[in-house]
């Protein structure tokens, strides 16, 4: 049995005013708080799945030591204290207004605050648009053997999704988490089923497969394809920029026997997993690459392509 290895495609100043004010040159304190400064306007709305970041700028003309603080932080976002920049990327969860957020520089003697303001965190995608699903259902399915179709669907608004399935055949399984079309029939099972068809949804817009004639027929003399190819990877990281991957949630294999067009697809829900069996290969060369997707269902770049001979 062929194996391979494969890696998985992996995110002015302002301008001081002097004041020629007697009074002022004679106050040490106003002295000191007027030397501190910070300017910026951040961001008031955030995407999911997208990087937020605001960097505000500060000075110290006396050039003290400066340190940042921030209040009503969002959960999803870090700060760093050494530079008072506010960054992270929010998840389909965060979704929501975070109010009061305020930067705050401090020298040591004085402390200077940006305005506070409200940040909300928006589902990535445009209001309207759907769930995306897509797969090719096997039209037959034999007695005896195991029939599976697993499609692929992803939110563009990272908004969790939702399978259900109409005309099931009454020996198929479904899993409304996945959209997995399942099962084995029987030689009871024989015959026609027709308008199968799979739906995706987020709770607000769906998207369908177009229905399909499933097909029950009696086992052939002829055994079924028993080819298998191993496909091992490794897990990525980090996001596309750089930054510490956290929300891992699986992989998707696609293989085909043409290089140009790798029809099939298989979902892989488990992100603990490096490698994967692709069964019931008829003989032929088959060629394979793999992505890794996120817990928003954003999907990586695909691997490079890999090939293996099944006989």
């Amino acid at each position: 049995m062929p194996s391979l290895k494969v890696a998985a495609a992996r995110l002015r100043y302002g301008t001081l005013c002097t004041l020629a004010s007697l009074a002022l040159l004679s106050s040490p304190h106003a002295s000191a708080t007027m030397s501190l400064v910070i300017t910026g306007t951040p961001p008031t709305s955030a995407s999911v799945g997208k990087l937020y970041s605001f960097q505000p700028a500060a000075r110290d003309l006396a050039g003290r030591k400066m340190t940042f603080k921030i209040w009503n932080k969002p959960s999803w976002a870090s700060f760093d204290t050494s530079t008072g920049r506010l960054y992270g990327t929010p998840a389909a969860g965060n979704v929501g207004t975070y109010h009061w957020v305020q930067i705050e520089v401090l020298d040591g003697i004085s402390h200077r605050w940006l305005p506070a303001y409200t940040l909300t965190v928006s589902p990535a995608a445009a209001a309207g648009a759907r769930p995306v699903i897509s797969g090719t259902p096997p039209a037959t399915a034999i007695v005896g053997h195991l029939y599976s179709f697993q499609p692929v669907a992803r939110d563009p608004g990272g908004l969790p999704m939702t399978f259900q399935i109409w005309n099931k055949p009454s020996w198929a399984s479904f899993s409304t988490t996945t959209g997995r079309l399942y099962g084995t029939p029987t030689a009871s099972n024989i015959g026609t089923y027709h308008w199968v068809q799979i739906e995706v949804l987020d709770g607000v817009y769906h998207s369908w497969l177009p229905a399909y004639t499933l097909t029950v027929s009696g086992a052939t003399s002829t055994p079924p394809p028993s080819g298998s190819v191993t496909i091992n990877w490794t897990p990525p990281t980090e996001n596309m920029d750089g930054s510490t991957l956290t929300n891992l949630s699986g992989y998707h294999i696609y293989y085909g026997t043409s290089q140009a067009s790798l029809t099939h697809v298989v979902n892989i829900t488990n992100p603990g997993l490096a490698s994967y069996v692709v069964s019931d290969l008829a003989a032929a060369t088959y060629y394979f690459a793999v992505t890794s997707v996120n817990s928003n269902g954003t999907e990586s770049p695909r691997s490079a392509v890999v090939s293996a001979v099944v006989q």
